[in-house]
């Protein structure tokens, strides 16, 4: 009895390896791997147009982000009690190095920015395959309706005696039982 246990708990291992294995193989592993090397590389060049192209014209606006456009250093609430004569930290970096407590609402305005400009660029390039493959549908579509069919070849022949419609293949006429004359030797 407890081999049976053993035998049956074995072939379910064997089961899960081998549909592990299959999942691996069939591309479902490969692809999503694929999937997530795109997308760094996507994230890489989303960062680059945030941080490069248009925080810069955000500081423009806004005239707190320095000259890296790097909201979350800039913006900040210091939320310890601080002596008078201690004076104030000026950047994130020192009122942390402090001791602080502060909450950095320009990273997550940064981030929220990021956000939205990724969103917007994958809807954008999303858009972009949808139209080009419809496109492509509708030439597809054009170009069958404009190139010409090719006639079948015929399948009958009409009988020289009788004018019935017999059989390409055929040597005797079916209907008066001729023998038609091209096909004899």
């Amino acid at each position: 009895m407890a081999n049976k246990r053993v035998d049956k708990m074995l072939q379910a291992q064997k089961g899960f390896w081998t549909e592990f294995k299959d999942f691996l193989v069939k591309g479902n592993a490969v692809s999503l791997a694929i999937g997530i090397i795109i997308g760094a590389a996507f994230q890489a060049v989303i960062n680059s147009v945030v941080n490069d192209v248009f925080m810069p014209f955000i500081s423009l606006f806004t005239r707190l982000a320095g000259a890296e456009g790097n909201l979350g250093e800039k913006l900040f609430w210091d939320l310890t009690q601080r002596k008078r004569d201690g004076g104030l930290p000026l950047t994130l970096e020192q009122a942390r190095e402090a001791g602080h407590i502060v909450i950095s609402y320009g990273a997550l305005l940064s981030a929220a920015i990021n956000f939205l400009i990724i969103g917007f660029v994958a809807f954008m390039v999303v858009r972009s395959l949808t139209s080009v493959e419809k496109i492509g549908r509708r030439t597809r579509r054009k170009m069958k309706k404009e190139a010409p069919e090719p006639e079948p070849e015929p399948t009958t022949k009409e009988c020289p005696y009788c004018a019935c419609e017999i059989s390409i293949k055929a040597t005797r006429c079916p209907h008066c039982t001729s023998m038609l004359e091209e096909d004899l030797p």
